[in-house]
């Protein structure tokens, strides 16, 4: 059995037959998918959806929704955080983090203001005794230096795609590294040989669904053009996926379940009281 450690199932995308494709990830293998939300208007909805299909749920607002966000944003997140400390489904803050990838989030007044968002979250994911759900792209440096002067109880680095040295570091705070569709990519040489490299305790698994899609899927800018629409990721290409990480550690899939479960329950502990 699988856990997709970050599955934005919530996301519009999914609108028109959100249920069937939790369900089809479920016969695939799925047992439990994580999702994060993005932003406050979001909140309601991941808590929603986590309990009507068993699984579980992330607060917090995503450095690319930093820019429409209001200060009082994070007061009602303290509030949520609050309201839901019983609610076994509730596993982390996030998804939170630094975004230097797309331009406008570069400027220096946005790098000010997302550091500031990321810095409250990291205090509020200390005070609820939460570990965190990270947004790493271009940025990993960064996000480091804000867990050292917050400390967390861990938690997963999304969509890695930084060096050794780096995922050593986020390692050592007591994170795990998110694997997905990226590395199922050919000519991602560097990824594909960290993924290969690193010790089995720093991976999980997830899709991001309904983006990064995995190759089969992808369309490319020719197809598009042509009027065929970009694959939609889905929670069910988790063990697809899974797959190539087997075949490029050389396990069996089930050792690979075994090892990728354990981990995720290790930096959600949460996860262990479902």
């Amino acid at each position: 059995m699988w856990i997709d450690t970050h599955c934005h199932l919530d996301a519009a995308e999914f609108d028109a037959d959100r249920d069937a494709v939790r369900q089809r990830a479920r016969e695939a293998g799925v047992a439990r998918c994580v999702i994060p939300a993005v932003e406050r208007a979001h909140w309601g909805a991941v808590q929603a959806l986590a309990h009507r299909h068993a699984d579980t749920y992330a607060l917090g607002i995503h450095p690319l929704y930093v820019p429409q966000a209001h200060e009082d944003d994070l007061i009602a997140l303290d509030e949520a955080l609050t309201a839901a400390k019983d609610d076994p489904r509730l596993v982390a803050v996030g998804e939170i983090g630094l975004d230097y990838f797309v331009p406008a989030l570069c400027e220096p007044a946005m790098r000010e203001r997302q550091w500031a968002f990321y810095s409250a979250q990291l205090k509020l994911a200390r005070k609820h005794g939460l570990p965190v759900i990270l947004h790493v792209r271009r940025s990993a440096d960064l996000l480091l230096k804000g867990l050292r002067q917050v400390a967390v109880s861990g938690g997963i680095a999304h969509a890695f795609n930084g060096s050794a040295q780096q995922a050593q570091a986020f390692m050592d705070l007591g994170f795990a590294l998110g694997f997905g569709g990226a590395m199922t990519y050919e000519r991602a040489t560097q990824l594909r040989a960290l993924a290969m490299a690193l010790p089995e305790q720093a991976l999980v698994l997830e899709t991001d669904a309904p983006d990064i899609p995995p190759h089969w899927i992808y369309q490319t800018a020719e197809q598009r053009a042509a009027g065929q629409p970009q694959g939609r990721n889905a929670p069910e290409q988790l063990p697809r996926i899974a797959q190539v990480l087997a075949a490029l550690r050389g396990l069996p899939d089930s050792e690979l379940a075994r090892i990728t479960w354990g981990n995720a329950v290790r930096c959600l502990p949460k996860l262990a009281l479902l």
